[in-house]
């Protein structure tokens, strides 16, 4: 796919200083030196774009990008900020999640660059819903506070679809997340070495406030690919 086409099918919304795209996994939104890196290849053709955030290669979905570096910086300081809402669609490998939940486990980044929960497995704590550790587990170093809510949608047959919303932006927040608590996504490459499908998480929509003022939420639906994860799980128990 080359990256007029890609723009032309996967633009979900443009004006002036703006373009959202509704990212394909498997690319990454920038950083790497090869020809599914999306902001290398806007600059081949012509087009310089300064994103806003990033999502994991893995992950599909809406990607925020600047088409000015006058706007970047409002953008990204608004992720900073933590006034953008975020919503993805998350596909675990298993079922038992409650209706609503709510994780407030601290992240840190171990051997390898990996990112985890930096505290001992065993030490987490679930009650009314929300799980958590005790102060006087988290391991020395840095640890930083991470919270993600999420809504359970849909409960098949060894899977279930949630409404994933990461309150903190962490890298692989909500994948480390639901793994720690027993509910790793279907196909992430972090905790199945052997995963055959894509990984089963897509963002699916944000709200953010624009550079002319307006509160702006802009959706991405998932794919037939991605949806089709739920029944293809189903069909393995």
């Amino acid at each position: 796919m080359d990256w007029a086409e890609l723009r032309a099918g996967r633009a979900r919304y443009e004006d002036d200083a703006l373009l959202v795209l509704d990212k394909p996994a498997g690319w990454s939104v920038m950083g790497e030196r090869h020809d599914t890196d999306l902001v290398r290849l806007a600059a081949d053709d012509g087009e310089k774009l300064w994103p806003a955030h990033r999502i994991d290669k893995v992950t599909s979905g809406v990607v925020l990008f600047a088409k000015d570096l006058a706007h970047h910086g409002d953008l990204t300081r608004q992720f900073n900020r933590r006034t953008v809402e975020k919503t993805y669609l998350a596909i675990t490998a298993t079922t038992g999640l409650p209706e609503r939940g709510r994780i407030e486990l601290p992240l840190s980044v171990g051997r390898k660059n990996r990112v985890r929960i930096a505290a001992p497995r065993e030490a987490i704590e679930r009650r009314d819903d929300v799980w958590t550790v005790p102060d006087d587990a988290v391991g020395e170093g840095s640890a930083y506070p991470s919270t993600t809510t999420f809504e359970r949608l849909e409960e098949t047959d060894g899977a279930t679809l949630l409404a994933v919303h990461p309150l903190t932006g962490r890298r692989h927040q909500i994948r480390v997340h639901l793994a720690w608590i027993g509910h790793a996504l279907v196909g992430d490459p972090l905790f199945d070495k052997h995963a055959t499908t894509r990984t089963g998480l897509h963002a699916h929509s944000l709200t953010f406030d624009a550079p002319d003022g307006q509160r702006l939420t802009v959706t991405a639906e998932p794919d037939a690919e991605f949806l089709s994860l739920r029944a293809l799980r189903a069909r393995e128990h």
